[in-house]
């Protein structure tokens, strides 16, 4: 069963990285919160910091200074195992280069994290696996290799992988980064149907085209920091409305 609490709460987070004998700020006092069933699209330049901000709402790299709450659990300061196992159980990723084991069925890719967990029998594991590649469209393709499926469907099996744990979080950093107009259409409406069961979806995407397009919430990051919120637009507009 799925939270109440905020499925993400930052508080004055930062990122600093040591190059060579400079300190170089990659994030500089980022606050906001992402609530259960929001859908939430990271925007911004090259070197905006949305790289780094999606590496520590995923727990694959810890902040510098500030909070990290994940669905009531304060994991800024967790222990490399600690992380790895939030990972495996409350978030998914699905990222623009796949990352599907290429001499490994679709069915065997989306088992992964399940045998990683280590507390289901293979038949259960089995099953699973099975019902999330049903799920995104792919009940006909779980005996297929990478090689034998177009990058959509390849970008479907990593968001069936990314699913079978249940996650409350999906991460999709450039989903569709990789792939043509039609696939991304198809890729973007699961991630929107996913979203709209109650998972609450992070995308980082440069393709405005779909947030033009989408009334789901836009967060724009600059130079480290949140220089626009469609959220919190929207609330302003609200309260100046009421005056």
């Amino acid at each position: 069963m799925k939270s109440a609490l905020p499925v993400i709460s930052v508080r004055d987070l930062t990122k600093i990285y040591d190059v060579g004998e400079v300190q170089v700020p990659a994030l500089r006092g980022v606050t906001l919160d992402v609530e259960p069933g929001e859908f939430v699209a990271l925007t911004g330049p090259s070197g905006s910091g949305k790289s780094t901000f999606m590496h520590l709402a995923g727990c694959l790299d810890r902040p510098t200074s500030g909070q990290y709450v994940l669905n009531g659990q304060d994991v800024s300061r967790l222990t490399a195992r600690e992380l790895a196992r939030v990972r495996n159980t409350a978030i998914g990723f699905v990222f623009q280069g796949f990352n599907l084991l290429a001499r490994t069925s679709a069915l065997e890719n989306v088992e992964l994290p399940l045998l990683y967990s280590g507390s289901l029998s293979a038949a259960e594991r089995h099953a699973r696996a099975t019902e999330a590649l049903k799920a995104v469209g792919l009940g006909d393709r779980m005996g297929h290799h990478p090689n034998q499926l177009s990058g959509g469907q390849q970008q479907r099996v990593a968001i069936a992988r990314a699913l079978v744990n249940d996650p409350i979080l999906l991460i999709a950093d450039e989903p569709t980064g990789n792939l043509d107009d039609r696939a991304t259409r198809g890729v973007f409406q699961l991630l929107r149907d996913i979203n709209a069961s109650g998972t609450a979806v992070l995308m980082a995407t440069h393709n405005l085209d779909l947030i033009r397009r989408s009334d789901y919430r836009s967060i724009e990051l600059n130079r480290g920091k949140i220089v626009f919120d469609s959220a919190e637009a929207a609330r302003a507009a609200i309260e100046r409305f009421a005056e």
